[in-house]
């Protein structure tokens, strides 16, 4: 009988202990449930200027205290809506990472308002090597001719700075890190700055330095010219020298005219002149 009862209580324990587990659980998963919200992340790599569509956007749990400012909370929200820089899979997608409703697709998407979209052209050298990539940042370098000279009067100067790289040639993800030799590269710029870019190419040869993406401060540069460069100092104009008062044009002294005789004495001749 005794280890009737014991079975039995053992038995009982054990199914109690079950339920409360069961239950505990439950209370978990509800107050989890409760914690958290859905929100619309990308199921795969959405490259900057794509427009969204259904595949692209997948809804999942997110605890509500580390939501993100910004996201959504449904695909339909989403729709046709264009992303201005490049969203990877599994993040959220938020607001201040798509181009304002109506936008149409492409790089024209990316481009701030107010600003514009130039393209000049490069070579492996002025293109830094490839290492200018969508999303870095550059100055350009304008090496040309000063007004009135030769050889001596070459000059490269910077002549704008922080410039972005929206595209190289007909390339705009961001996401390559690769150096990438090509023969164009797209920089964003302002209408004051389109005019200038594109004096500068058109009076002499275009570089391109690559800077760090965090540092904006501008440098006011004066060129450097051949001479400069090369360490030859320039040659003054030396003012013509006055004539000295000691100096002066000789004078031819006429000697005065005399009258002279010849005289011969003893055999010997001479000329007196009085």
């Amino acid at each position: 009988m005794r280890n009737v009862r014991a079975t039995v209580m053992l038995v009982l324990s054990l199914l109690i202990g079950l339920g409360a587990a069961m239950m505990a659980a439950a209370w978990v998963q509800q107050k989890g449930d409760a914690a958290t919200r859905q929100v619309a992340v990308a199921a795969t790599d959405i490259e900057l200027g794509s427009r969204i569509n259904p595949q692209m956007v997948k809804l999942v749990a997110w605890p509500i205290s580390q939501v993100p400012e910004g996201t959504f909370a449904s695909a339909d929200e989403l729709a046709d809506r264009v992303v201005k820089t490049s969203v990877l899979r599994g993040e959220a997608i938020l607001g201040s990472k798509l181009a304002p409703v109506g936008t149409k697709g492409g790089l024209s998407a990316v481009i701030k308002e107010g600003n514009r979209a130039m393209t000049v052209r490069v070579n492996d050298v002025i293109g830094v090597a490839g290492f200018a990539l969508p999303g870095n940042y550059v100055d350009v370098v304008v090496s040309t001719q000063q007004d009135g000279g030769g050889d001596n009067k070459q000059i490269s100067k910077i002549v704008l700075e922080h410039m972005l790289v929206l595209a190289v040639a007909q390339e705009a993800n961001r996401d390559e890190t690769k150096p990438k030799v090509v023969s164009a590269v797209t920089l964003e710029v302002t209408p004051a700055q389109a005019e200038k870019l594109d004096l500068a190419r058109s009076v002499g040869t275009l570089s391109l330095v690559l800077r760090n993406q965090v540092d904006s401060r501008a440098v006011d540069t004066a060129g450097i010219t051949k001479r400069q460069l090369l360490g030859v100092q320039e040659r003054r104009a030396e003012a013509p020298q006055a004539a000295h008062p000691a100096h002066k044009r000789p004078v031819a002294i006429a000697a005065a005219r005399r009258d002279c005789i010849e005289v011969i004495a003893g055999g010997s001749k001479s000329v007196q002149c009085f």
